[in-house]
């Protein structure tokens, strides 16, 4: 290893899964990297999904759009963050962990400033916010290559929980932003340099701009700490070439299938669940609760990633499917129009969502906990002449590749979701087909984790 291995920007010689080398050296290593990676990757949640809040009080500072328009600027971010997740996936072996965590962090610094100017304009164009919605997604890439940089820090029997945790914690940075914004956007927490607050008509005051401004100094921090105080890991070093060999795994793609069963759910449901309970449930104070969906399904992620590593990550993914559905059915029941009456119950809606939101925060880990022992049983059946060391070496790099990339597919629930809101309620009138939608999705994840992972005979058993 380098001269010091707990300064050295890039670690020459790591060895994790070596016990003697975890416990001198690596454990502290890999865990002050962990600690710095957590609060970048809340940070990007923040920026990311910020829009889920920042559309419901449009409307109250003038500018006048439409239910769709609205639910467009909360869809925009997740299909950029997506998109960007695709070409994240493979950074941190290119350019190394360090350096990529604090270049994609201090990048957030744009969407963020943009975001605080622009709303305090009433003339500010749709386009603009549109195209300010699209930036927002760099936040949502940060998550493809936190993931991927982490990965390569522990050995394989703390990895489950160490994405368990860097995910789970990270997720929260979607509740931490929906409970903070509508705190900072009453204050005028920048006195005269955050600018005028927006007087509403009833007289009241907010600084909307506060939405943007409040992640600059801890964005700024945070970039600084990672620069500073994370390292890069040689052995991680790849070409897009070598690692885009997992385009050729077939179960890279269904990894992607169930992934964007968890995480796609939780994301989308994090990103439209502010706007649907407005939308259904007009009398109830919708910013009030909807940070406890996301608070739910973050810690739920972070809580039980051991389960899977006790358990197995295939047979926690089957069960927690099936128990998607029935919540799924259950928020159906009490819409309104549903089962449980013409004007549904706001109480039964919302305990059925926090049943979604706790379950798809124990598939994230389940899942994740799936993929580098799928690869681990894969790599010497498929390559049999690479010895033990390298066998690893490549096992490493594909579950992180695959790990970066299967985010990076799941995370267009963001997008397709308060998208499929938006476009049930145009259509229909109502929500309802979009989550019966969701509903028979989860069904195909029920029988693809069992046909391959958990049933008697199961070709890749975990």
């Amino acid at each position: 290893m380098n001269v010091d291995a707990t300064r050295g920007r890039v670690l020459t010689d790591w060895r994790p899964d070596d016990s003697r080398f975890w416990a001198s050296t690596g454990r502290a290593v890999a865990r002050r990297n962990l600690w710095i990676s957590i609060p970048c990757l809340l940070l990007a949640f923040s920026v990311w999904l910020v829009w889920s809040v920042v559309v419901a009080r449009l409307p109250a500072i003038g500018f006048d759009y439409s239910t769709d328009q609205l639910f467009w600027l909360a869809a925009v971010p997740g299909l950029s963050g997506a998109t960007l997740r695709i070409f994240y996936s493979f950074m941190v072996p290119i350019f190394g962990g360090r350096r990529w965590t604090a270049l994609s962090t201090a990048s957030l610094l744009l969407p963020s400033l943009g975001v605080g100017f622009a709303v305090q304009d009433p003339d500010t164009p749709y386009a603009v916010f549109l195209l300010l919605a699209l930036l927002c997604g760099l936040g949502g890439g940060n998550f493809a290559s936190s993931m991927a940089n982490i990965a390569f820090f522990f050995p394989r029997a703390e990895k489950g929980n160490a994405l368990a945790l860097n995910a789970g914690l990270g997720n929260l940075g979607v509740s931490v932003m929906q409970f903070l914004v509508p705190i900072v956007i009453v204050v005028g927490v920048f006195g005269t340099i955050g600018g005028e607050p927006q007087i509403l008509a009833d007289g009241s005051r907010l600084w909307i701009q506060n939405a943007g401004f409040i992640w600059v100094p801890f964005l700024t921090l945070t970039a600084i700490a990672a620069w500073f105080g994370m390292n890069d890991i040689a052995d991680a070093r790849a070409s897009f070439r070598e690692q885009s060999v997992i385009f050729r795994r077939k179960h890279n793609w269904i990894m992607c299938i169930l992934y964007t069963g968890t995480f796609g759910s939780f994301i989308g449901y994090a990103a439209g669940f502010p706007l649907l309970m407005k939308t259904q449930f007009p009398d109830a104070n919708a910013l009030s609760y909807a940070f406890l969906g996301p608070l739910v399904g973050a810690l739920s992620r972070a809580a039980t990633g051991w389960i899977s590593d006790r358990w197995g990550g295939g047979r926690v993914t089957f069960w927690t499917f099936l128990g998607m559905i029935v919540a799924v059915l259950g928020v159906l029941f009490f819409l309104p129009g549903g089962g449980s009456g013409g004007s549904g119950n706001f109480w039964g809606f919302f305990a059925c969502f926090m049943g979604l939101f706790f379950l798809t925060g124990v598939g994230n880990a389940s899942t994740f906990q799936m993929i580098p022992e799928i690869v681990r049983q894969e790599v010497p059946r498929l390559i049999p002449d690479l010895d033990s060391n390298s066998s690893r070496v490549q096992s490493e790099r594909e579950s992180a590749a695959i790990i970066a990339f299967t985010s990076a597919v799941a995370a267009y629930g963001a997008f397709f979701i308060p998208k499929a809101y938006g476009s049930s309620i145009s259509l229909t009138g109502g929500p309802e087909a979009a989550l019966w939608v969701f509903a028979a999705f989860y069904a195909v994840c029920v029988g693809i984790t069992f046909g391959y992972y958990t049933r008697k005979g199961a070709p890749v058993p975990c």
